[in-house]
């Protein structure tokens, strides 16, 4: 079902409202579908979007993701999927599952070199985000999380109108530049009436290796007064540390008992929030 009615532009774009919704593959059921967005760059929303999925499939749910960061995706390197490709049965496209059950569509999982750059236009990349949801054989999963690209443009516009969310869960950073970016997309996620289940607030402060003592490295944020402004609740925080950096050079394996803990907390509130909406 369309969201035209709470789009931002009021029917003035080039979607019209019978092809702004668009029907899913009829032998896929998915459950709960869940956007990570955050509308900056750079703040680990992909990173989290891996942690979230592999601690949900953890749990014994099944787990798709799809990487809708056509011109910048990372997933497959984050799922440690090497050489994987995702190929066609001749009617759907099959995603390619990882070790852990997870499986995953992305245009990296696509492309001869990884390092092709992909210079399309934004018609054409909301295409594929549609063809990602449609044409992709997904089966039964209990979540699909889709890792939003950077910014409220066209790939995020087609994803809130043509994709039934769940809700979205928004990646931040202690950063009044970043906050003011990311209420912005917080903004349109509320404008398009698709709940925002929370925040993840990432690279949130430093732990001293000897007293464990949480060092906050940004003075000109307060994440009380960002939550309260945006009518959104605060789902977790991450330290900034090696173990997280790693992530993205070496992908997502065996993570420590505290970063765990943590993402295993995050989890239980987005599965909260699905089982009570």
């Amino acid at each position: 079902m369309s969201n035209c009615e709470s789009c931002p532009s009021k029917g003035s774009c080039d979607t019209n409202a019978e092809s702004c919704g668009i029907q899913n593959n009829p032998n896929n059921k998915i459950k709960n579908i869940i956007g990570v967005m955050s509308g900056k760059g750079g703040v680990g929303k992909s990173t989290m979007t891996t942690l979230l999925a592999n601690q949900l499939s953890a749990k014994g749910y099944k787990v798709g993701v799809l990487d809708a960061d056509i011109t910048g995706p990372s997933i497959p390197r984050l799922m440690r999927m090497g050489d994987m490709k995702a190929f066609s049965d001749g009617t759907n496209i099959v995603p390619v599952s990882t070790t852990t059950g997870v499986k995953v569509i992305s245009l990296n999982l696509m492309l001869e070199d990884e390092n092709s750059p992909v210079i399309w236009r934004g018609p054409m990349i909301g295409g594929v985000v549609k063809q990602f949801y449609t044409d992709v054989l997904w089966g039964e999963l209990d979540y699909l999380l889709i890792d939003m690209p950077p910014g409220t443009g066209d790939v995020a516009l087609t994803v809130m109108q043509s994709i039934p969310l769940s809700g979205v869960v928004m990646v931040s950073m202690p950063q009044n530049l970043v906050s003011m970016i990311v209420s912005k997309a917080i903004s349109m996620t509320q404008q398009m009436n698709i709940p925002v289940i929370g925040i993840i607030e990432n690279m949130s402060y430093i732990q001293c290796p000897n007293c464990s003592e949480k060092i906050r490295m940004f003075d000109d944020a307060d994440i009380s007064k960002f939550l309260e402004s945006n009518k959104v609740d605060l789902l977790g925080e991450l330290p900034m540390s090696k173990e997280i950096v790693k992530l993205s050079t070496e992908g997502v394996g065996e993570i420590s008992t505290e970063l765990k803990d943590i993402i295993e907390n995050i989890t239980n509130k987005v599965e909260n929030f699905c089982e009570n909406r």
